[in-house]
């Protein structure tokens, strides 16, 4: 298995993509530590991986909160022996930040990304660095999407919030590498099975007055094979990006985008 005897937190495990990447993590033999503020959806992510065989701890945390994302880095360092991957996949609610031009934007549209994203990105990946680097070793992911890297209207925050993410994931690898740490992006286009993308599609679409499957159309038409990732693949990536079969990947953004975004 890939990550055997490897012990990974998830901030957002409780979501559609942190619960699919912690039970991909498990799968590979990885104990997995899931964090995020909402404990029953934690719990239910746990049962899953529970019940598969695998080895899953919970524990509600603010990733905003860098006191308590401390306290559960100490916590988890302490049971576990060591931090060997660290996956930020926490996620906000789009209604009031995407479909609106940002000249029409009030500020907490786009204020609310740009505190939320690399804020949290920072915190969890400081705790992580600041243990992996004291054993020589670990590998800290984050996660943006496509219009981080392309010209997209009606992003609000998110576009420059994401690209604030893949700056700090390049700065942090170029500090943390020569210590045995990777810090590494992957950069997705919209999965079609999570939630959030039926409302980030139905904002956009109300905007350009068109339905949410015909948007759907258009942004599948902008990659190479007509279809968008899953998150399975999302998921299986994560994998191989944290495991020693990707220990030459460090300091990059991981193109999952299907050809949305061209290298």
């Amino acid at each position: 298995m890939l990550l055997e005897n490897k012990n990974a937190i998830i901030y957002g495990a409780g979501g559609f993509v942190g619960g699919a990447v912690a039970r991909a993590f498990a799968a590979e033999g990885a104990r997995v530590f899931l964090a995020g503020r909402t404990g029953a959806a934690l719990e239910t992510v746990a049962r899953k991986i529970r019940a598969s065989g695998g080895v899953a701890g919970v524990a509600t945390v603010d990733v905003l909160d860098e006191d308590a994302v401390e306290a559960h880095a100490d916590a988890v360092a302490r049971e576990a022996g060591s931090i060997d991957v660290s996956f930020n996949a926490v996620s906000l609610p789009q209604t009031g930040i995407q479909g609106t031009r940002l000249v029409d934007l009030p500020s907490g549209g786009f204020d609310l990304p740009m505190t939320t994203y690399p804020k949290a990105a920072f915190l969890t990946a400081r705790a992580a660095g600041r243990r992996m680097t004291g054993q020589g070793s670990g590998v800290i992911l984050t996660i943006t999407a496509s219009p981080s890297r392309s010209a997209l209207p009606l992003m609000g925050g998110m576009a420059p919030a994401w690209a604030a993410v893949e700056s700090l994931t390049r700065g942090l690898a170029a500090e943390l590498g020569p210590r045995g740490v990777r810090v590494v992006c992957l950069n997705a286009a919209g999965m079609p099975e999570t939630p959030q993308l039926a409302e980030v599609y139905g904002l956009h679409a109300a905007a350009h007055g068109i339905t949410a499957e015909e948007f759907h159309t258009r942004m599948t038409g902008r990659t190479f094979n007509r279809r968008l990732p899953t998150v399975a693949e999302i998921a299986d990536t994560a994998v191989f990006v944290a495991s020693d079969r990707g220990n030459a990947i460090s300091g990059a953004i991981v193109n999952l985008t299907g050809g949305m975004v061209v290298d």
